[in-house]
């Protein structure tokens, strides 16, 4: 890579990093749903008129903000909101690297080096380790996470991996695509999503017709959307899709890497939020892993 994408996947990692302190406390005064509906629309306003579609098919920018959109924060929001604390989902978030390696293989035929498949291993061993936070008889000390919310959240970094791979099949479909078009014009479906999933499934949903219930959300919550939907949406996918167009899901993915440290440490800074053993030893795998895939191929090229 060079240097102008190294930049961009550095500042991808510090956005991302700080994203997860952002949905904690835009959960605080919106719902999993409404806050995904709110994060769309301010992703998509004012770009959309600002920015002309991209020149691709729909069903690629549709298919794009459905996974990456709607079915990434889903189960995202929803793990944050049931027991999930901000330091260990940026830790768990990072399985995408594997998830789109698996995925790459079977719809892109992207074989997996050597050091991928031993970095999947050991995050299977990480994997195991946040399990045994729940077995035994300090089950109940947990760190703030439930067995749901990690379940939520690697349902929420598959999502995002078949995202990686709807962005890289897009690319073999119209070379040279504007990323970050892509991006924005890919937030109207999610926007749609979201706000029938508040009108079917919240019977309060009604109160957002009434101005005052905008005027008395805090300004934390506004600052919340605005980072969700400008910082990490439109800056963050934008930089990491234009990334995935210029190289291979599986060679972008593990940039990722920084993203738990920036993570961790902010949520044990900001948020107070305790890991326990357990949860050190699976963030030390999963961390170990993703180095293994980052600088495994240096090493092995080097031998």
């Amino acid at each position: 890579m060079g240097a102008l994408d190294l930049l961009g996947a550095l500042a991808v990692v510090i956005i991302w990093g700080l994203n997860f302190i952002a949905m904690k406390w835009g959960l605080e005064s919106f719902t999993p749903f409404e806050l995904g509906a709110v994060r769309y629309m301010a992703a998509a306003l004012p770009m959309v008129f600002l920015i002309r579609p991209p020149r691709i098919g729909w069903r690629w920018v549709v298919g794009f903000g459905m996974f990456q959109g709607v079915a990434q924060f889903s189960f995202g929001f929803f793990a944050l909101k049931l027991g999930m604390t901000a330091a260990l989902a940026s830790v768990l978030m990072q399985t995408q690297v594997f998830f789109t390696a698996l995925f790459g293989f079977i719809a892109l035929g992207e074989r997996p080096s050597r050091p991928l498949l031993i970095g999947m291993a050991l995050a299977g061993v990480g994997l195991v380790c946040f399990g045994m936070n729940f077995i035994g008889p300090e089950a109940g000390s947990a760190g703030g996470a439930t067995l749901i919310g990690i379940a939520l959240t690697l349902c929420a970094a598959a999502s995002w991996s078949v995202s990686n791979i709807v962005a890289r099949m897009a690319q073999r479909a119209a070379p040279g695509y504007d990323p970050l078009a892509f991006v924005v014009w890919s937030c109207p479906a999610p926007i749609l999503a979201f706000v029938a999933l508040v009108a079917i499934t919240e019977p309060a949903a009604g109160r957002w017709l009434d101005a005052s219930t905008w005027a008395a959300l805090p300004a934390v919550a506004w600052g919340s959307v605005a980072y969700l939907g400008w910082m990490a949406t439109i800056l963050g996918y934008g930089l990491w899709t234009r990334l995935l167009t210029r190289h291979p899901a599986n060679r972008v993915a593990p940039f990722s890497l920084g993203v738990p440290v920036v993570g961790l440490a902010a949520g044990m800074l900001v948020l107070g939020e305790v890991v326990t053993p357990w949860q050190w030893a699976g963030t030390a795998f999963v961390v170990a892993a993703l180095v293994c895939v980052v600088l495994g191929g240096h090493w092995a090229q080097r031998r």
